[in-house]
């Protein structure tokens, strides 16, 4: 008689014969628990328009004869939206940690499918309509994204403000800081590839999800594409979760806090190129701007531009490093090569050049004080002496203390540096 499954293994069994029918187990419940398509749904309080919603995603799986099922993540729903939900045929998964992005994270982590599709429960977007996902998915696309400016706005169906302001504007910058191809950051209808978006270990629990799987799936080389999609006005008598201005924000801040470069880098460039060229100008005397005399005062400012642009700077590639040890931004091989350029005994070197140099500058101020007899002098001249040599200082002592952080947060990602090996 054979035994039944799930019983212990006979101990007259052979290793070999037992590790074969625990493989075959296993394999079948994997092949029983997948399919090729989870619909996914985050939900909270959606009774008005969950059923429809279901019944729309369900049809279109038996029309397109897709094995697949109907996830909704439930982020805390107390109308009934759960039993709607397993009535209407759907699976149901409770996420307890409440914002839209951790709903979604929980339903991606409980589907079973190859793929998942995700769309808000609102009936805004048509669930009936999702052949053209389901087509660049299978095409080897990793991420399609619907586009809602391509496929159609219905009249009401987004707010003016997000409309013409907010999602041309944040997409502009994602598009700029990322060099991301899609046209519409913020749409709800979206396709991907279940285990290639798992791997990009996303984060954000509130609205700037959506953000973030787009900016982490073009800095990590995913295959990206588009399709059309209509955006209807949602079924529902109560107003949405969405906060303009506070999930904007959140959005904004996002990507700034993702682009380094475009945070600290660029603006310290900048400040630093407009302070030294300033600078430099004023070195040989008062100028005149329109009957407007620029001297000495504009010199101080000119040098605090100076510096802060080189804490910029420096702040980027704090946090370049940081992000990359953290797992929070992707390796960038240029990047690396260039830190075991920048070493610690280097920018010791570099900060020591600059203090030296202000060092100088300042003993020939206090020489010409000196050749005065120690007594007043005028201003104009000694301070075109002490303002550059000040600045050497400060930047110097600023790039000695950098280093050593710098060093600090490398101590784990290059420990071959650590070690004394050559670059």
């Amino acid at each position: 008689m054979s035994r039944a499954v799930g019983t212990s293994p006979r101990a007259n069994e052979s290793p070999d014969n037992i590790a074969a029918a625990l493989s075959e187990r296993l394999q079948r419940a994997r092949t029983n628990d997948t399919c090729e398509l989870t619909i996914l749904m985050p939900c909270l309080n959606e009774a008005e328009t969950l059923a429809v919603c279901v019944k729309k995603a369900r049809g279109f799986l038996e029309r397109a004869g897709i094995d697949g099922e109907v996830l909704i993540a439930d982020n805390g729903s107390t109308d009934g939206s759960t039993d709607i939900a397993t009535q209407s045929g759907a699976r149901v998964a409770r996420i307890a940690q409440r914002g839209y992005g951790a709903a979604l994270l929980g339903g991606i982590r409980a589907a079973r499918g190859r793929y998942v599709i995700m769309g808000d429960a609102d009936d805004s977007y048509d669930f009936t309509c999702l052949d053209d996902f389901i087509a660049k998915l299978r095409e080897g696309y990793q991420l399609v994204m619907g586009n809602r400016f391509r496929g159609g706005v219905a009249p009401g169906a987004m707010p003016p403000l997000h409309r013409y302001l907010g999602n041309p504007v944040l997409t502009g910058i994602g598009r700029l800081f990322f060099g991301s191809p899609c046209g519409d950051f913020h749409c709800g209808l979206r396709g991907f590839d279940r285990q290639a978006i798992e791997r990009l270990d996303m984060q954000s629990a509130g609205m700037e999800f959506a953000s973030e799987m787009v900016v982490k799936a073009t800095l990590n080389g995913l295959k990206i594409a588009e399709v059309p999609t209509t955006l209807s006005p949602d079924g529902r008598n109560r107003p949405p979760h969405l906060r303009s201005w506070r999930d904007g924000w959140r959005h904004l801040r996002f990507l700034l806090i993702y682009s380094p470069r475009w945070l600290f880098l660029y603006p310290g460039i900048a400040m630093m190129v407009l302070g030294f060229t300033v600078l430099a100008w004023l070195l040989q005397g008062v100028r005149y701007i329109g009957g407007i005399a620029l001297d000495i005062h504009t010199l101080v400012y000119a040098s605090g531009l100076i510096m802060l642009g080189l804490q910029a700077c420096l702040f980027s590639i704090f946090t370049k490093v940081f992000g990359m040890s953290q797992r929070l931004l992707p390796p960038d091989p240029v990047f690396e090569r260039l830190m075991r350029i920048f070493t610690l005994e280097r920018g010791l070197v570099l900060g020591a050049a600059l203090i030296v140099g202000g060092l100088v500058g300042s003993v020939h101020a206090v020489v010409d004080w000196q050749s005065a007899a120690f007594g007043p002098q005028q201003p104009q001249e000694l301070m075109r002496i002490v303002v550059p040599s000040l600045t050497a200082i400060m930047a110097g002592m600023e790039i000695v203390f950098a280093s050593f952080f710098l060093s600090i947060l490398q101590l784990k990602q290059f420990p071959s540096r650590q070690a004394g090996s050559p670059d």
